[in-house]
């Protein structure tokens, strides 16, 4: 169960081909899209939902398989998918001068959505992510690669993100019992986890591999938001997205405002939202539309 207290959001749905996509539509103002990762949900940006709806309109989706959203079993759970999703909720909205706040997936996905609609963002806050390729991959993630032995371990034994509780936050403390609970519950059975192991496996090795050619295509043309305001924030004791990563989007974005969390991991937010909050928000209203 989700403590209402930590969530206390009222849940919005479109309708995706028969599919309820889920999402978060708090405040007015602005639009800071955020975006989640895997096995993460809207659950992760809370505490930067509860900040930053007095002043701003948070639209927080849960990617199709995740969180809120359904989890239907025969499905295309790829990239180009969830970007399609994205791209349908801003549509149904109307969003316009966008910011976009990524972490994990959600920057390839909502990196992907920049370069189909290039003028409708104005603005990036990235969270440890990726947009591009990478020949670097954790052990860990590699065996849950693994044909068989992924399904039994992310489906069977919910490891992703039971793992994912105790790995990717730094500061075990934030990890009480009830914030587990709301990471978790999205993930309670063996069908409700498909979407966990399809982000394991939608990651592009190789070049045969079928996003490799979209994010080769989203890493190609990430350059043509170098003049827009970025901020960067980066939990340096991320084990998935260590320091090779943030060398990448620096090289990219020269003039990123850069905030390195010396003792945040993977799940940067929940290590730091209270440090974060005042970074973001001085970004923000030191770079109005």
């Amino acid at each position: 169960m989700i403590k209402t207290s930590l969530y206390p959001f009222k849940s919005c749905f479109l309708d995706l081909d028969q599919h309820k996509y889920h999402y978060l539509d708090e405040g007015r103002g602005e639009t800071l899209l955020m975006l989640h990762g895997n096995p993460t949900w809207s659950f992760y940006y809370r505490n930067l939902i509860l900040e930053f709806k007095k002043s701003y309109r948070c639209v927080v989706p849960d990617h199709m398989g995740m969180g809120k959203s359904d989890k239907p079993q025969f499905y295309p759970y790829t990239l180009s998918q969830h970007i399609d999703n994205l791209a349908a909720l801003v549509c149904e909205l109307s969003l316009k001068d966008i910011t976009l706040v990524v972490h994990d997936w959600g920057g390839a996905i909502g990196m992907g959505f920049a370069i189909r609609y290039p003028k409708k963002v104005k603005r990036l806050v990235l969270f440890n992510t990726a947009a591009f390729l990478s020949e670097k991959i954790p052990i860990r993630l590699s065996l849950c690669r693994i044909p068989g032995l992924g399904s039994l371990a992310i489906r069977g034994f919910n490891a992703f993100a039971l793992a994912a509780t105790t790995m990717a936050c730094n500061n075990r403390d934030r990890m009480k019992d009830e914030v587990k609970a709301g990471y978790l519950a999205p993930y309670n059975n063996y069908s409700n986890r498909i979407g966990n192991l399809r982000f394991v496996q939608d990651i592009p090795m190789s070049p045969v591999h079928p996003s490799y050619s979209l994010v080769k295509e989203i890493e190609e043309n990430l350059g043509q938001f170098a003049n827009l305001p970025v901020m960067i924030v980066w939990g340096e004791k991320d084990f998935v997205f260590n320091r090779h990563f943030l060398k990448k989007w620096t090289e990219i974005y020269p003039h990123a405002v850069v905030h390195r969390i010396s003792d945040a991991g993977h799940y940067v937010v929940e290590d730091a939202y209270e440090r974060i909050i005042p970074l973001m928000g001085s970004f923000l209203q030191r770079n109005p539309l």
